[in-house]
Formats: structure tokens, C-alpha cells, sequence
């Protein structure tokens, strides 16, 4: 073992650290990635899908991130149970005992809090990290001093997150208001939360970014799993007795009847609500800003940003047999048809093609693909979702 300028120690003994003792990634990999409709459905989650062009899934992409700081055997993987073997497929490395799965969603207090409470029993003291499957993460140097820094915030005691530095006056993040400084050994650069900010108009974005003391919350989550369990409890103290009831249970023969039993009544909520924010009206949220690119490609604006390197000249492609004949046009096609689109003098446009569902909107009304998703629950037409 060696120690890094943080205090903490790293497994391995090569020049680059290949691991951080008593630290345990989790990855929540969830929801249906409702504004990347219809690429984005329930079989078939944003988190499933390569939106980078990297060759990979942005869950594969996530592991392989998170590797080098926790060690593979060391990620837990929260899903679905209808996505056990897509998740195993991109993640051979995943061990039997590191895959939870959920019955139904209940959010990610249920699921970041029932990964804690597991891994809390099997070994207490350990220090966890949430990060989500779909995010969009370029520099894993500086993303991993980050998450260094946060562990050894969470190991004085925090709830820590990372918060990312603004590039831009984004309306589709929510913000942190940073506070003072905290004194903590290994952690130079973190900060008191003051209070986070749902996302905001672009008036009040502009002022955000003018200000200098706000940050793009990320929804990353580093904390001792007892911490975040005893958060959890002052808030939230019957979802927190099905989550223990859970753990009990979970690495013995009684795990299936007490998941049919426990699971469907667990609170739905964000952690953002039940552990962050009051954590730091608390005085007990550290967040580390993060000086890296980061994107959660939450709907197609920000996929065509992404592809197009931030130009908005340019005209995105994405799929494997796509046919796109362009004339000043610029936006992002997605086609998973083969069949031949054709645009002509539209700018900012967003077409996404599959066997079963055609999408047209343009970039600045991509926010608005939920409320379609929405409708088409009301209206029961679930074969397309």
C-alpha cells in the first residue's frame, strides 16, 4: 500500500494508483432516459446506448472510469431486473454479488441507500461513491482526483459530492451554492454547501455562472455508508428500516421473499432530497468543484453539442447504417432505420428515426421529448416506450 497526498491509501504499487482502500464504487444504473425518446425505451436505456462514439456503451464507459479508483471488484451495479443480462453483457467483470437488483424503480435514495446498507453489513467503515451510468465524463485524471478528494471529505465525516465547474449558462442542471472552505486533510479544494438551486431560467443561469460561486450539480455522492445511512434515517426513518430490512436479508436464502415483501412499499424519493439537501442545511455537505468536461446528455440538444464538439454549424450523425443527405442544415440525425433522411435549410433540427417511432424537434424544444413520453402512458400506447 501506498499513501497519496490526500491521506488516503491506494492499493497496488505501480507509479499510477490503481486503487483506494475501503472505497466501493456503485453505479445506479436506472430510469428509461425519457428525453432520448424513442432511442432511449425501457428494453433499451440511455445507459445502454454508445451517444459518444466511443465504440462503448456509456455504461461500459463509466467501469472502465471507475476501475482504476475502487479496483473492478469493487463496483456494484444497481439495475432493473429485465436489464440483468444487457448490464452483465457490457460488464463481464461483474461479480455475482455486485449486481442488486430492483423489482420496480424507487429511485435513487432506495437504490444509492440499499447498496450502502449491503455493503455497510459485509464490511463496515466502507466509504461509497455513486455515480451514475449515463454520464459523459472525458478527463478520468482529473475526474479521479476529484473523487480522491471527496473520499477523504467523507472520510472526516461529510456527505460529498462533486460539483462541476460551469462552462456555459446550462438550464437543464440543477446548481450547488458553494460556501467557505472546509479544513480537511486531503480535501484542499472543498467547499460547505450552502443549498442546491433546481434548474433555473436562463436569466438567473447567467447570473449563476456570473457570480462564480455556483456549480452544476452532477448528482455524484461520496460518503461513509453508515454516514449516509444515518442521513437517511433522520429523513426518511421507515425507508430506511425496509433498506436495513433488505440487507439482512440480502446474502442469505431469505433475500427473495423478503425483497417481494419490503420492496414495493419503500418510499420513492431522490437522494438529492432525503440526504443531500438536508445534510447541508446540516452544515454537512462538502462539495470538491470538478475542473473536468462533464455532460449528462439529458436530451438531444445536448447529444448534438456533444457530437458536434460545441459548433452549432454542424449537422450530427449518429448510427451504424445511417443514410443523411444534408444541404445547410445543421442539428443531429439518429437512425437506426437505414432509411434515407434528407434536410434541407433547417437549422438546429433533431430527427430520430427508428423501426416503430420518427421524432422531429429542434434543439431548443428537446427539454419538451418527456411531456410526449408522458402522453403516451396516459394514452397506454407502452408498445413504443
Amino acid at each position: 500500500m501506498g499513501v497519496s497526498e490526500s491521506g488516503i491509501l491506494w492499493g497496488g504499487r505501480g507509479t499510477e494508483p490503481e486503487a483506494v482502500d475501503r472505497f466501493y464504487s456503485v453505479i445506479p444504473a436506472g430510469g428509461i432516459g425519457s428525453r432520448l425518446w424513442p432511442l432511449s425505451r425501457a428494453a433499451a436505456p440511455k445507459f445502454l446506448h454508445d451517444l459518444t462514439g466511443s465504440g462503448q456503451t456509456l455504461l461500459r464507459d463509466t467501469w472502465n472510469r471507475l476501475a482504476p479508483i475502487s479496483g473492478p471488484h469493487r463496483i456494484m451495479v444497481v439495475t432493473g431486473r429485465a436489464h440483468r443480462a444487457a448490464v452483465e453483457e457490457q460488464l463481464p467483470e461483474l461479480t455475482d454479488e455486485n449486481v442488486v437488483l430492483e423489482s420496480e424503480g424507487k429511485d435513487s435514495s432506495a437504490a444509492i441507500g440499499l447498496a450502502a446498507a449491503i455493503l455497510q453489513k459485509r464490511e463496515p467503515g466502507v466509504i461509497i461513491g455513486s455515480f451514475a451510468a449515463d454520464h459523459v465524463i472525458n478527463d478520468n485524471r482529473r475526474f479521479r482526483q476529484s473523487v480522491v478528494e471527496a473520499i477523504a471529505a467523507a472520510d472526516a465525516g461529510y456527505i460529498a459530492t462533486i460539483g462541476i465547474t460551469p462552462t456555459e449558462p446550462a438550464i437543464g442542471f440543477g446548481y450547488i451554492k458553494c460556501g467557505e472552505p472546509i479544513d480537511v486533510p486531503g480535501a484542499p479544494d472543498a467547499l460547505a454547501v450552502e443549498g442546491f438551486v433546481e434548474k433555473p431560467s436562463l436569466s438567473t443561469a447567467r447570473k449563476y455562472v456570473a457570480a462564480g460561486t455556483y456549480l452544476w450539480n452532477a448528482g455524484m455522492f461520496i460518503a461513509r455508508a453508515d454516514r449516509l445511512l444515518e442521513q437517511l434515517g433522520k429523513t426518511q426513518p421507515e425507508l430506511l428500516a425496509g433498506l436495513l430490512e433488505l440487507a439482512d436479508a440480502w446474502d442469505t436464502p431469505r433475500r427473495g421473499a423478503v425483497v417481494d415483501q419490503v420492496w414495493p412499499n419503500l418510499t420513492k424519493i431522490a437522494i438529492d432530497y432525503s440526504v443531500a439537501e438536508p445534510s447541508a442545511k446540516e452544515g454537512l455537505l462538502a462539495v470538491i468543484p470538478g475542473d473536468f468536461a462533464w455532460d449528462d446528455v439529458g436530451d438531444f440538444g445536448s447529444l448534438a453539442k456533444l457530437q458536434s464538439g460545441g459548433r452549432k454549424s454542424d449537422l450530427a450523425i449518429l448510427g451504424e447504417n445511417a443514410r443523411v443527405l444534408a444541404d445547410s442544415s445543421s442539428g443531429i440525425v439518429v437512425s437506426e432505420t437505414g432509411r434515407l433522411i434528407s434536410l434541407i435549410g433547417v437549422d438546429n433540427i433533431v430527427v430520430v428515426d427508428t423501426a416503430d417511432a420518427l421524432l422531429v424537434t429542434t434543439s431548443e424544444h428537446a427539454q419538451r421529448v418527456k411531456a410526449v413520453v408522458d402522453a403516451l402512458k396516459l394514452s397506454g400506447r407502452t408498445d413504443v416506450l
